[in-house]
């Protein structure tokens, strides 16, 4: 058996956009419904993909707006980043693209492993922005795009296994879809 590959992502975005709870719903299985703001957390969980197990270590950052300074502790070390907007929040759409510039600025690179989410999918009578503007934007970026729902487990599951891919692809690990994944 492979040793676990050790891998650290960040997850940024807007205040209030679901970062917390897409993380929580992912490491623990459960919806958080309150609304704390969070300064900055760190969850631990082991994966297996494709035969090979991965300990994530994900960081959880305060929402951020386009004024505010990136912290260099979110790109060092940094293996890959969920990037989220709320599909309810125009707000949080453009700020995700300046995040997503001062992202590029700080670590000098043109492209780094990414997911662009989509959160709050299940919040139709609130949407203003459509699943093409955030594919548009994730193809402009060389990145995945997909929409979740922190509301179920398995978009949250889907939006970690989808990074864990990214990374693998940008070692140049090109992994076979068809392996089955489990979540330990």
């Amino acid at each position: 058996m492979p040793q676990p590959k050790c891998r650290k992502i960040a997850v940024l975005g807007y205040r209030s956009v679901g970062k917390s709870s897409l993380t929580i719903q992912f490491v623990e299985g459960q919806f958080v419904d309150s609304y704390d703001p969070t300064i900055e957390n760190t969850f631990n969980k082991m994966v297996c993909l494709n035969g090979q197990d991965f300990n994530l270590q994900l960081v959880d950052t305060a929402g951020q707006d386009e004024y505010s300074i990136f912290p260099q502790s979110h790109s060092v070390d940094i293996h890959g980043y969920v990037l989220v907007y709320s599909v309810t929040s125009m707000k949080s759409f453009e700020v995700i693209q300046a995040l997503h510039d001062k992202l590029l600025d700080m670590v000098g690179k043109i492209q780094v492993p990414t997911v662009l989410v989509g959160n709050k999918k299940d919040l139709h009578m609130e949407r203003v922005i459509k699943p093409e503007e955030g594919k548009k934007l994730a193809d402009s970026w060389g990145a995945a795009f997909m929409e979740s729902s922190a509301k179920e487990n398995q978009t949250a599951v889907d939006v970690f296994k989808r990074i864990i891919l990214e990374m693998e692809r940008a070692d140049g690990n090109v992994t076979s879809e068809e392996k089955k994944c489990s979540v330990m």
